[in-house]
């Protein structure tokens, strides 16, 4: 029943990342259909953000009332119904509308997921449950290039995404019962841990999780209660950091291959989606290498590997020494998210780990909506060819407020 249940938010995350990729490959055609500027797809992604981060910071809410199992079961639900809206949206306003749904949806799964994980199961499970959302957001332009090559709109690649999602809503339905077993047995079989994890908070107050996989206590802690916990600013800042890092990659490796690695347009673009493919072979490979290392050190790793692909892209080698620091950028990307993430219950307490969890979700979608857009101002003011230089800088503050963190979270466990 352990590993059914693993396999099941397996799907949950391949589900997770079936959407994210729908808005980029169908915009093409999507913002001629709506005689709206290629530039609104912004606009969308904006409020499918502000939706998830609301969610994210909502979540430790829910869980303590819901449980993990039916918050992603509503959650998953949610986002199918607005891929629905989407499907039968014939203009610009209605797909804003629809957005709304989707972001709340998407925010509050992935955080609550994310917790169970850290809770449950072992790092190298963490690590190969965001290759699965690499491999959903693999699939999903392959679901909308199927549709449009068979004479069909982009209406379809949502509607086809929005089926998947409802059949996996009635999985999800269907396992409720594996969720309340497995949250008894680990409440049977971990009360160490749910003691050391009370002794970690200082609050005295219930640890561990009910047995519907929600925390035990019934209480959930307020922004400012989980600002005043040491560390929780730092990985905040750190989740923010790396974001930025990813999504400023993603975003502008084409545009910085062809303007200071002289590419082609045509191969830029082919090259630059092997930053994505890096990030997922990483986290599958990653997922081997916990069983050696801890999570601190897969994160140190991670942002070592960052760093010799900036220094790559610094040095005047040609277009072929920056695609490889492209690729060895996306290579030390993998471990990080999934490692802070594994690791939040340790540093933070078990009772504690999914009210820091929805905030670390918070900040990095912040991250990801901020720091792609003032690089794009820096580019178009300043030059494209500064991008190592902001990914140094963004580099240096994460590697500073993850060393921060871990000496506070140190420094409380000892204080307790």
């Amino acid at each position: 029943m352990f590993q059914l249940l693993l396999a099941i938010i397996y799907l949950a995350f391949i589900s997770l990342g079936l959407p994210d990729s729908l808005l980029g490959s169908a915009w093409p055609i999507m913002y001629q259909e709506f005689s709206v500027p290629v530039s609104y797809a912004g606009g969308i992604s904006m409020i499918i953000a502000a939706g998830t981060i609301v969610s994210s910071l909502q979540c430790d809410r829910l869980t303590r009332k819901l449980g993990t199992g039916k918050v992603t079961a509503l959650s998953v639900l949610t986002t199918a119904v607005a891929l629905f809206g989407f499907s039968v949206s014939h203009s610009f306003a209605a797909l804003c509308i629809w957005a709304i749904p989707y972001g709340l949806g998407a925010g509050c799964v992935d955080a609550s997921l994310n917790n169970y994980v850290a809770l449950h199961y072992a790092s190298r499970h963490m690590s190969w449950l965001h290759c699965m959302w690499g491999v959903g957001a693999s699939l999903g332009p392959y679901i909308m290039g199927f549709a449009l090559s068979n004479g069909q709109s982009w209406n379809m690649g949502y509607r086809y995404v929005g089926i998947l999602q409802i059949v996996l809503t009635v999985i999800l339905l269907v396992s409720l019962p594996l969720w309340k077993r497995q949250g008894t047995v680990s409440q049977t079989a971990g009360q160490g841990a749910a003691q050391r994890s009370e002794t970690q908070s200082g609050a005295g107050e219930g640890s561990g999780e009910s047995a519907d996989g929600g925390p035990a206590s019934d209480e959930a802690l307020s922004l400012t209660q989980i600002f005043r916990i040491p560390g929780a600013k730092e990985v905040m800042i750190t989740f923010f950091c790396y974001c930025a890092v990813e999504q400023t990659s993603g975003l502008w490796a084409s545009s910085y291959l062809v303007l200071h690695g002289g590419l082609t347009s045509e191969a830029a673009a082919g090259f630059a989606s092997l930053f994505y493919i890096g990030i997922t072979v990483g986290r599958a490979l990653g997922g081997f290498l916990t069983i050696k290392l801890n999570d601190t050190k897969m994160i140190r790793l991670g942002q070592s590997l960052i760093l010799a692909g900036i220094v790559l892209l610094l040095l005047p080698l040609g277009g072929s020494a920056a695609l490889v620091g492209l690729i060895i950028i996306g290579l030390g990307c993998a471990p990080i998210y999934p490692s802070i993430i594994h690791s939040t219950p340790e540093h933070f307490g078990e009772d504690r780990s999914q009210a820091v969890i929805g905030v670390q979700m918070a900040a990095a979608y912040v991250g990801t909506c901020l720091m792609p857009p003032v690089f794009g101002l820096i580019a178009n003011h300043i030059s494209a060819s500064l991008l190592p230089l902001f990914l140094l800088a963004i580099l240096g503050l994460m590697a500073f407020m993850h060393e921060k963190l871990l000496k506070k979270s140190r420094g409380d466990r000892r204080g307790t």
